[in-house]
């Protein structure tokens, strides 16, 4: 599993409360275009609709060495999922909050997979509590190490 990109926005702004892989219906231009790392997937998210899920603002170039033929680079992608993960899907997105975000974009077994999240939002004391969290268990691993090395 080579993984291509992440979202690092998703798990600074979202309570991720389930994970999913999906697979991406994707033309020769855009497989070949993620191939070469010109894909983004910071504003990524997806949606349920008539029993399908799409993946929209992925950016993925136009691929350089493209005809007329090309793909459009924002276009809504189709994510293949089973008929109880679609199911899934729609109950967690419907509950107000909850959003289906995009966490990253891999490889396996020769295939693009995303690894799609039932995140719900923090709210901006939330997000101010994990820094802080953070900072104090890095200060705690510093001060042990210190510690250590002062022996």
């Amino acid at each position: 599993m080579a993984e291509i990109v992440t979202n690092p926005k998703a798990r600074r702004d979202y309570q991720i409360l389930d994970t999913f892989e999906a697979g991406l219906v994707l033309r020769g231009t855009e497989v070949k275009s993620i191939r070469a790392g010109h894909v983004q997937i910071g504003d990524a998210f997806a949606r349920v609709e008539r029993d399908e899920v799409w993946l929209h603002n992925m950016h993925i170039e136009e691929y350089s060495h493209g005809n007329r033929e090309n793909h459009e680079p924002k276009a809504p992608r189709k994510l293949l999922l089973n008929r109880p993960e679609i199911r899934k899907l729609h109950e967690f997105s419907a509950v107000k909050g909850n959003a289906l975000v995009a966490l990253s974009l891999y490889w396996k077994s020769g295939r693009v997979k995303v690894a799609l999240a039932v995140g719900k939002s923090k709210a901006s004391f939330d997000k101010r509590q994990d820094i802080k969290r953070r900072d104090d268990d890095r200060d705690m691993k510093r001060e042990m190490m210190r510690r250590q090395k002062g022996r």
